[in-house]
Order: structure tokens, then sequence, then C-alpha cells
């Protein structure tokens, strides 16, 4: 085959493939943006999302290029998986492993069935995988993608962004809806901002953004906005790590959703700090249809926030809480209930406080059996706090194993994940799951007086606006 004829091929439909496993329970970003970029470029890629679909055999049959979302945790263990269907189905294609996740990981994933690894921002520099791949027939060097034979950091150009292109992903209906009032309603996301200018040492941004964040212009954002509310969205979440990264930019592209769109309702994603700093927004938040809030409180203890330089303490929490009370929104903490310095009492502090504060329904279970995750190139190996405590790479889940000092709360741990995780299966009641979560707690702990929840919680109580897809990373 020549080379014009190598090139053509790679242009036939199907030729190129994207694969997303997981995200969030949304119709996936990180798919939909590079297919536009693909698409402007001359290629006609196809999708696949293997959380709302089956795997398709038949859309890698003739592949030649197959890039695997892998923006968090889960999605990277998943695609691994989904990786060595690839390469049985069609042996000679290239695997690509992009996104967040991917350079992070590549020496595991190019020795074990990748063949590039992408990360940043990764459109620009898929597109010109894809390009010389079609075009080359030696090694190719493309800046911010690592092959076996060349390395390369992450890709940090700001780069003209496109709207995304969903044509050929699921429709909205098979992904996460707003639940509000008991009704479900059809929700999309979009992102604002990308990367983040703060450093917290758990957090796998840094590593690869280096305190970095992108603006998404306005009129991109609106116009992605308006191509969800046509596909029957009628709530959006900002998908960005941090809304408030640029506040003002947050606020106007709140405010100009609300006057195109004034019947859709969001969420965004907020560090406590952030929220804090500008709590004055959350009333006008409110006005433009907030239905919620995210904010990593990850634990009440000061020394964990501290060894995880979160950037807030405990008295922040509950200033937040009575702020997100005033404004009328609701508020959604996510926490790490397990690290190597929670003690049995912070653990039970947490409990205490979601009671008190009336957080039961606005705390997935799931969250109270978070355990701290310390993957490959986390700024936590670096922290002497952290050190002592890990006991070495499993490199196969893409994780540090760390043990806690008391043997107990490990033991826990493992206990309430398996709870937390049966409870969602069969949708359990959060306040159900909540006590038996408590009385785990208390018995482990050996500490019966915390037994009993000290709240009562009807069946049919009316409970704050949610989506159906609880929170994993």
């Amino acid at each position: 085959m020549n080379r014009t004829d190598k090139a053509s091929a790679w242009r036939a439909p199907g030729a190129v493939v994207l694969v997303s496993c997981y995200e969030l329970g949304h119709q996936p970003l990180a798919v939909a943006s590079p297919l536009a970029f693909l698409r402007e470029a001359g290629f006609r890629p196809w999708a696949m999302d293997i959380a709302a679909e089956d795997f398709s055999p038949e859309k890698i049959a003739n592949a030649k290029f197959v890039g695997i979302s892998v923006p968090m945790h889960t999605a990277l263990r998943l695609g691994v998986e989904v990786a060595a269907k690839i390469r049985e189905t069609n042996p000679g294609c290239h695997i690509c492993f992009y996104g967040l996740y991917g350079l992070l990981n590549k020496d595991y994933l190019l020795e074990n069935g990748g063949d590039s690894a992408v990360g940043g921002e990764f459109e620009l520099p898929l597109v010109r995988l894809v390009q010389e791949l079609s075009q080359a027939s030696g090694n190719i060097e493309v800046a911010g993608a690592a092959t076996r034979e060349r390395t390369s950091g992450p890709y940090l150009e700001k780069i003209p962004l496109l709207k995304p292109d969903r044509e050929g992903l699921p429709a909205l209906q098979a992904y996460a809806h707003l639940v509000k009032e008991g009704q479900h309603y059809p929700a999309g996301a979009v992102e604002a901002s990308r990367g983040c200018k703060h450093l917290c040492l758990h957090c796998p941004i840094p590593p690869v953004y280096e305190g970095r964040f992108f603006i998404v212009p306005q009129e991109k954002v609106l116009e992605d906005i308006e191509d969800l509310a046509a596909q029957g969205a009628r709530h959006i979440t900002f998908a960005d790590p941090d809304f408030l990264n640029g506040p003002a930019h947050a606020l106007r592209v709140a405010r100009a959703m609300h006057e195109r769109f004034p019947s859709l309702t969001f969420d965004f994603t907020a560090k406590v700090e952030h929220l804090i700093k500008h709590e004055a927004l959350l009333p006008e938040f409110a006005e433009y249809g907030c239905a919620f809030f995210v904010t990593a409180v990850e634990s009440l203890s000061d020394i964990v926030l501290g060894h995880l330089v979160k950037g807030h303490n405990r008295e922040d929490v509950f200033h937040l809480v009575k702020a997100a009370r005033e404004a009328r929104v609701s508020i959604r903490p996510s926490l790490v209930a397990f690290t190597p310095w929670t003690s049995a009492q912070d653990y039970f502090d947490l409990l205490d406080f979601i009671e008190e504060y009336a957080l039961i329904d606005e705390v997935d279970p799931i969250q109270m059996a978070i355990r701290l995750l310390v993957p490959p190139g986390s700024h936590l190996l670096e922290s002497p706090h952290m050190k002592r405590y890990i006991t070495g790479l499993d490199a196969e889940n893409f994780i540090y194993r760390w043990e806690h000092p008391d043997e107990r709360m490990d033991k826990l741990h493992q206990e309430a994940l398996l709870l937390a995780e049966d409870a969602a299966a069969r949708q359990e009641d959060a306040a159900v799951t909540f006590s038996k979560i408590r009385e785990l707690a208390a018995d482990i702990l050996e500490r019966p007086d915390q037994a009993q929840p000290k709240a009562a919680f009807a069946p049919d109580r009316i409970r704050p606006p949610r989506l159906t897809e609880s929170w994993f990373c």
C-alpha cells in the first residue's frame, strides 16, 4: 500500500474509534471533544461508551486506531480490560490511552497492551498522533504522546477548543438523570474550564497540570449547552475540576445560560476554600438555577486536611454548610473517609456531622467508604507524612498500597465499602445505609454508644436534588 492509499484508509469510517469506559455517569465529554477535532481533521471516527452500551467487536474489527479515554481511576481499570478485548478482536490496531491517567501510568500501560499514552490537553496530540500514524512508517514524535520508543510530558499549551461532537454516542436518556422532587430529568455535562490552579496533594490533577488551568470560551460553553438542550437535557453539570478557579467567568457563564435557557438547572464542583471566599455568589447561582454543588470536604480533622494541603479547616466546613442553607442551595460533600491519619474518633465525627447537619440525603453512602487513593505520580509520594505508611506499588491496580496504623480502620474500610456498594446496587434508602454503616463502625471500633443514629428519616420524605449516579473516583 502506497502512502496515499494508507492515508486514505485511515480516513475511512470507523478506522479510528474512541472508547469511554466511565465518566461519572455522564455522556462522555472526553470522547465528544476529540471526536470534533478528529472530524475537523478529515477523519470519520466512531464512538463507543461501555458505561451505556455493550462492547461492540464489530466497531473494533477494522479499526486502525482505538483511543481509550482514562480521565479517572475507575475508567483506567475498566480501560485495561477493554484494551484486552480490543487486542483479542483486532490484534494489529494501535491502542492509545488518553486523558488524566494516561501518562501517569504510561509505563504499565505501554507494557500491557497499549501502544501510546497521551496526557494534558489531549485533543491536538491525539489528532497529531493519528495523522502521523496514518502517514509514517517509522517512529512517531508527538508532543504530549508517549510510546515505547519515545517518552513525553503532558501537553499543556492552550488549544483552540471546538464544540464537542456527540454524534455516535448513546442518547442522554442512557445516562445519569437529575432527581428533583421525585421527578427524573435528563442531564448533560459541559466544561467551562480545565485543569486547576491548586496543588492538593492527593488529587491526580496537579501531577499533570502543575497548577495551570484553562478557560473554555463562554460562547463554546453555551453552544454545547444548546446542543444538549436540543437533545432533551433539563439539567447541566459543569464538569470542571473546580468551577470557581475563574469565579468571574463561572458567574458569567451561569448568568448567560440562565438568560438563554431559563428552565435549565445546574450543578458544579468547587473547593471549600473557593466557596468560602466567594460565598456571596451562592445566592446568585441559586437565582440562575443552581440545584446543588459538590465540594471536597474530605475530612473534619485539621490534621488530615493539613497533610492533604486542602486549604480549609473544619470550621470552614461548618460555615459553608450554613452559607449553602442560607442561599437555598444543596451542598453535597465528597469525603476521603479513610486516610493513614484518620482516627476512630475522626470517623465518628464525620458521621455525627452528617447527621447533625441533616446531610444524610446529600452525602452518597459510598463517600463514607472512600479510601485515600495514591496513584503513580501522586505528589503524596513525596510527603514524609505519607511515606511511612506506603507498603509498595500495586501496578496492576494503578495504586500504591498503604496500611493504617490501627488495623481496625482497614477492616472498617473493607466492610463499609462492601456494604455501600451493595446498597447502591439495590438503590437502598441512604438513611438506612447510613444507619448500617454507623452500626458497623460501632461494632468494629468497639464503640457501642455510637451504634444508633440520632435522627429519624421518613421513607417518603422530600429529598434534595441529586444525580442518579453515585460519585466514584
